[in-house]
């Protein structure tokens, strides 16, 4: 390709809103252009970097057994009302209607859309496991789009899919599709990091997402210091080793004969005032939070003053749509949301209003208590050895002492809902952990049977007996992964492009595009094309500082610099480098293409 071909300028700036280097430097070099909030047009060096981060998802994910297909990125939003997300999803899904007034959806993700192409065909179990994947465009109304196609409100996802038997079968494709995506990280230069992760809108029984490290990433990661170990968790699912409750001499807890004792505490709200007033370490309070719980699939029909909540039936999935639990946790610990809906089976949870909490509690926040609360209790697993312990007395401006949990009043739900910090202990080994930020490239879920058990997909066993099966759902953000990589790879000068994902692995920039430059510019673009290297050759009239930045910006991994002065000789030299080498002009296609062949082979070792 010839620069005079394409369509491209680069920016000597940046755009004020891009404030991450990948979002600064796509758009400077061109590669990609904002057409609106959260949407941006891939140009043509742009789109032959994405191409190749897809092609080699493509190539992996063709060679681990899975087959491509191509569902609509508009779905009957029926399918949705199916599932049961119609009315849980929220408001990042973007519904229309037809003309006929038919609900529609613009697809978030396609775990409705595969299900109802699959049930069509599905009759036997001689068909499964049946593992197909797309590589299609994605819209989620996000609220703050940012970052450029880091977080986008339009994106491209590949997504697999595969319906299975039984677990051992869905085991076997997860794991499939696990070693996949190390090769294809691999292969695009990206070091990741597997982490359990929390599974989220999905559902489902398990998953892994895969990390890269990064200043920007919004997730934080919780990994264990012991790298034998190899325990890695985003923080939304990570969990550790129990500590022991302390007494304030540093001593296990003991459980009490005392009754419970109501102390008068005006002016004690926060667990800070706490300490002040009793002298006491965190580690005997228990904190109690009155949470709002929407979209429930955990049936709470036998729950505690749950007998008047309302209750909704969509397809197959029973849900109720608000309800509320006092969480209860010891008081130098906080609450993980995400294990918190988790474990409550809900789309979402947030703290009460303070209204709710005195309807509920009978007192202000500060000192709800677990006696008298007129919800279900969840406690978390650090509550559950704690003795002779003081909490909220549910009235205000008085806290209880002497409280012995199980003893005074029933917890509803034992869950690990506590948020794990750096310095807490790994459940593996021991060993502790330390947290840094990470952006998530990709996510493998095994779904279970939330989506063929409400959308009534069955198949014929050998025995001729109807049977549901089980799901799986592996995805990667293209465009994620793309930013990503130049998030990465980057100086002040520009993207320093892996040879795998480079637009173009060589560009050649004669000084002046005339004369003997121009007629050896043009033979070594010949002998490369010839020998499969992907070569951009400069053939505008610029300064050479012009076209020397350019291509240190779009980050091209190999320069050729044809100059009067070195004739015979050209330069070459690597972008990731700052050393020159001076070649002859007749060896240097050959010297270049197996720089450039070397390169890709080494991201190809396995």
């Amino acid at each position: 390709m010839r620069t005079s071909k394409l369509p491209f300028r680069t920016l000597r700036e940046a755009p004020a809103e891009a404030v991450i280097a990948s979002h600064q430097l796509m758009m400077r070099a061109d590669l990609i252009r904002k057409l609106g909030n959260g949407l941006y047009t891939y140009m043509p060096l742009g789109l032959r970097a994405y191409q190749k981060v897809e092609d080699t998802i493509r190539e992996e994910w063709n060679r681990s057994g899975a087959v491509e297909f191509r569902p609509t990125v508009v779905v009957p939003g029926d399918i949705w009302k199916e599932s049961g997300r119609w009315d849980t999803m929220g408001p990042q899904m973007l519904r229309a209607q037809n003309r006929s007034e038919q609900d529609m959806v613009v697809s978030p993700t396609a775990e409705e859309a595969y299900t109802a192409i699959v049930r069509a065909g599905l009759t036997s179990y001689k068909q499964l496991p049946i593992n197909m994947y797309q590589i299609n465009t994605k819209y989620r109304d996000e609220i703050r789009p940012r970052y450029g196609v880091m977080r986008g409100r339009e994106f491209n996802m590949a997504d697999g899919y595969s319906m299975n038997a039984d677990d051992a079968s869905l085991d076997e494709t997860y794991q499939s599709y696990a070693k996949a995506y190390l090769r294809i990280f691999r292969r695009l230069g990206l070091p990741v990091i597997p982490v359990k992760a929390d599974t989220g809108a999905m559902g489902g029984s398990g998953s892994e997402e895969f990390m890269v490290e990064s200043e920007v990433g919004d997730d934080t990661l919780i990994i264990c210091e012991n790298k034998s170990c190899g325990y890695a968790a985003n923080v939304e699912k990570a969990s550790c080793k129990p500590d022991v409750a302390v007494d304030n001499d540093g001593n296990p807890q003991k459980k009490t004969e005392l009754a419970i004792e109501e102390v008068a505490t005006p002016n004690v709200f926060s667990i800070a005032d706490m300490e002040a007033f009793f002298h006491s370490t965190p580690k005997l309070f228990i904190k109690a939070l009155i949470y709002r719980v929407i979209n429930s699939t955990l049936d709470l029909s036998g729950a505690p003053h749950c007998e008047n909540l309302e209750k909704k039936t969509e397809g197959n999935l029973t849900f109720w749509p608000l309800s509320y639990v006092c969480v209860l946790i010891r008081a130098d610990l906080d609450v993980n949301e995400a294990k918190l809906a988790g474990a409550l089976k809900a789309s979402e949870v947030c703290l009460a209003g303070d209204e709710e909490v005195l309807a509920i509690s009978g007192a202000p926040h500060g000192f709800v208590g677990p006696v008298n609360v007129k919800c279900p209790i969840v406690q978390d697993f650090s509550v559950d050895e704690m003795h002779d312990a003081i909490a909220g007395s549910g009235r205000e401006g008085y806290h209880i002492k002497h409280v012995e949990p199980g003893r005074d009043y029933t917890a509803w739900l034992s869950a690990d809902v506590r948020t794990v910090v750096a310095g807490d202990s790994c459940p593996v080994c021991g060993g502790k952990f330390y947290s840094t930020k990470g952006n998530e490239l990709g996510h493998i879920f095994k779904l279970g049977k939330k989506y063929t058990e409400s959308m009534g997909v069955t198949y014929l066993d050998v025995n001729g007996k109807a049977q549901v099966p089980t799901m799986g759902c592996y995805g990667i953000g293209v465009d994620r992964v793309l930013a990503s990589i130049v998030e990465k790879y980057h100086d002040d000068k520009g993207i320093i492009w892996p040879m795998s994902v480079a637009p173009y692995h060589v560009a050649i920039v004669p000084i002046k595009y005339q004369g003997a430059m121009k007629e050896i510019a043009d033979r070594l673009y010949a002998e490369l094309e010839q020998a499969g290297v992907e070569v951009l050759l400069d053939d505008r009239d610029e300064r050479p500082g012009v076209k020397f930045n350019d291509m240190d910006l779009m980050g091209f991994p190999i320069r050729i610099t044809v100059g009067e002065k070195n004739l015979p000789d050209v330069e070459v030299k690597l972008r990731s480098g700052s050393d020159v080498a001076l070649v002859h002009s007749e060896k240097a296609s050959a010297t270049v293409a197996g720089m450039v062949h070397e390169a890709l082979a080494s991201l190809q070792k396995e």
